[in-house]
């Protein structure tokens, strides 16, 4: 795969991103570390949840090779996770438990999980089947950018949004995350199976 900048791949990267990270739909979530005075600096989550996933773009391939599993197997299995995730976010319902440790502040559990979780490290590595790196790693500058953002003007996206607004976008995106997982199962399934003919 060429490493050159695609806008179409930057675009798509960005909204699957952008949905799973779901930093609008975290804003009541940060507004209440605020009003419990906990200290969360906008700056340092941006910074902290690039580098942590970016690092994960690289290592965890690595660690797919060392278990012997290719990408597109990987990305089967991380289309599951996030056809989960929108079920998650149309119908309103929990699988996926924020059982993160104490310490709530900037790292935990801002940077991980609510920016960095588990749902977004599947699909960095199912997107690499697809994208490539360069685009990837644009998509998800810019949707930092997007989380300083909304951390550093909490009250003032809250008044924008509204509670109203948060729930309609969050059903919205969720019924196109869905048809991006089910476009990654389709087309890295038919490639599983045309490896074992």
């Amino acid at each position: 795969m060429e490493l050159q900048f695609n806008l179409t791949q930057i675009l798509s990267a960005f909204v699957v991103l952008f949905v799973l990270i779901d930093v609008s739909g975290s804003i009541p979530i940060f507004l209440n570390f605020k009003g419990e005075g906990k200290d969360v600096n906008p700056l340092q989550a941006a910074v902290y949840s690039f580098i942590i996933m970016t690092a994960f773009l690289f290592v965890g391939k690595w660690v797919l090779e060392l278990f012997n599993v290719d990408v597109s197997s990987f990305a089967v299995a991380g289309a599951l996770v996030i056809f989960i995730i929108s079920v998650e976010m149309i119908f309103g319902v929990e699988v996926f438990k924020n059982d993160a440790p104490g310490g709530s502040r900037t790292l935990v559990p801002i940077v991980f999980p609510l920016i960095a979780g588990p749902g977004t490290f599947t699909v960095l590595l199912s997107m690499r089947a697809e994208y490539a790196v360069v685009n990837i790693i644009t998509a998800l500058f810019l949707n930092m950018i997007i989380v300083y953002l909304v951390l550093k003007y909490l009250n003032a996206v809250e008044k924008l949004l509204g509670l109203g607004g948060v729930y309609v976008l969050r059903k919205f995106f969720g019924v196109i995350v869905m048809a991006i997982a089910v476009k990654l199962f389709t087309e890295n399934f038919n490639t599983l199976l045309d490896s074992l003919k």
